[in-house]
This record gives C-alpha cells, structure tokens and sequence, in this order.
C-alpha cells in the first residue's frame, strides 16, 4: 500500500508516519510546506518527501497519484480543499481519511456545548470547516471525516471511540495518539468509517464539561 500524507509536517501526522514506519512496509508520501526541510527521511526506498501547498495542483497531483489511500491533516483551508478533491478525482485515488473539528454539524449540547462555543464558536474558521466538510461529503471520494474533540498529547493513552453523524457530539477530549491510532485502524481495514464522519472521543471524557487540560 502507499499513504499519502498531506500536512505531514502535523502533529498527527507525525504519530501516524513513526506507526507507519514501525508497523508496516507501506510506501508513505510525505506532502507540507518546506517539507524537505522539516521533515527527515529514514527510509529513502519507502519514503518520498515532496514540498508543496494545497494550492498548488501539479505537487498535489505528484503527492496523490498512485496513491492508495490519502491522509489529510487539516481542512481550515476551503480552496485547497477543492483543489485536493479535484485531484483525486483526476488521479483515480478514491480514498480519503480526512482530519476536521467537532461542532461543523451544531451538535454539540448541554454545559460542553456552551463552554466549546463560548471559545470556538465564533471563530471565521469554523465556517471554513463547515463548508469544507460539505466539499467532502458532497464529493464522489471513499472519505472518513474525522470530527475531533479537543486535543492533547499522551503517549500511553491511545484510547478513542466514535459517535455516529447525526447523533448528540459527546466527549471533552482526545489523544493525538488515540487519533494516529484511530488512523492506522482504517489504513489497515479501509472499510471501516466508509463515507462516514465519526465524531472523535476518549472514552470516559463524555461527562465532563471540559478538558481537564483547559
């Protein structure tokens, strides 16, 4: 298999490219910003660093043929996000797993909802996910939307579970390592989360009305 990973130079991203590395032989497509710069090859055979924006179609393209299955990063980026989808759709690459935020479908309720959109809800770049996530969804692509709860970094807690798009958003929290993780579950059986966008959680966080880290 080759992984394409669009903002590689990502928190996220580099969870999934060390798991990629250490779990698997797959080939790994690494697409940032001045990614030759920031981002080191361990092992030139399998691993192809191209420098490049979302704007940019012909490093997209280069980034995303052959691929067989592409990871994104981030969507606060509307008309990169269209260049991407249209690029996919040129090159034949069909699946998609992309990263995006909770609340682009007005779900999140109750004590959690008001303190999320006290700080959050205003924000123009909302409105950027909003309408990227319908790109997406609009889209003829194999997609899973990601919608992330509030990150944080842990290394031992890789724990996650989902809701369903749809149903009430709960959970406060989650790991970047649980999100990595959660990634490399649907590289490994791309058939999970199928053209769905899976609300992203710690168990345990459902209750709470905020981070413990905020």
């Amino acid at each position: 298999m080759k992984v394409a990973i669009l903002g590689a130079a990502g928190r996220i991203s580099g969870m999934l490219i060390e798991n990629l590395r250490n779990e698997t032989a797959h080939g790994i497509v690494l697409f940032a910003r001045n990614a030759s710069g920031r981002l080191e090859v361990v092992n030139p055979e399998k691993e192809t660093v191209i420098d490049g924006d979302f704007k940019d179609r012909d490093e997209l393209k280069r980034a995303i043929s052959g691929a067989d299955l592409v990871y994104l990063n981030e969507m606060a980026d509307r008309f990169g996000i269209e260049n991407i989808i249209e690029v996919m759709e040129e090159t034949g690459v069909k699946r998609l797993i992309a990263a995006s935020v909770l609340d682009i479908y007005d779900d999140v309720a109750g004590e959690f909802g008001r303190w999320n959109n006290s700080i959050i809800g205003n924000l123009p770049v909302m409105q950027v996910h909003k309408e990227s996530a319908q790109a997406v969804e609009s889209s003829g692509l194999d997609y899973t939307l990601l919608r992330l709860t509030w990150l944080y970094d842990n290394a031992g807690n890789k724990s996650y579970s989902t809701t369903d798009k749809g149903e009430p958003f709960v959970g406060v929290q989650v790991t970047r390592n649980a999100v990595a993780r959660m990634v490399m579950d649907i590289i490994e059986d791309p058939s999970k989360f199928s053209r769905e966008s899976p609300g992203v959680f710690e168990p345990g966080s459902e209750d709470m009305v905020k981070p413990d880290f905020y």
